[in-house]
């Protein structure tokens, strides 16, 4: 089967605190946002965009999206990005056929 589709490519956050999160993503992806805006904050990680947009909305947030990333060393990974205020939900665990996953859950407001 064909389709005009050859994968993702953006993936957007909205965020309480924009300025908060920009520091954390560059912390956290070791680069510096390269388009950096009071309306957007982009970063290339890995050739995919990693966007950030202010959240003005007060309603409460459901989870709604997941988001997986690629790694070399998932436990290596996942230690360091919950060092600075990270919230675990999920250690890490194995999983289908040798895959590891894990999942984090932090508030950037």
């Amino acid at each position: 089967m064909q389709t005009e589709f050859v994968g993702l490519r953006t993936a957007i956050y909205k965020v309480p605190n924009i300025e908060k999160a920009k520091q954390w993503y560059a912390e956290a992806f070791h680069t510096a946002p390269y388009f950096d805006m009071p309306f957007y904050a982009g970063f290339n990680i890995a050739g995919y965009e990693l966007g950030l947009q202010p959240d003005e909305k007060t309603e409460t947030k459901s989870d709604n999206v997941e988001m997986y990333w690629g790694v070399n060393d998932v436990v290596a990974s996942y230690n360091r990005l919950n060092k600075p205020g990270g919230n675990s939900t999920q250690s890490t665990a194995k999983c289908w056929r040798g895959n590891y996953s894990c999942n984090s859950k932090r508030s950037l407001g």
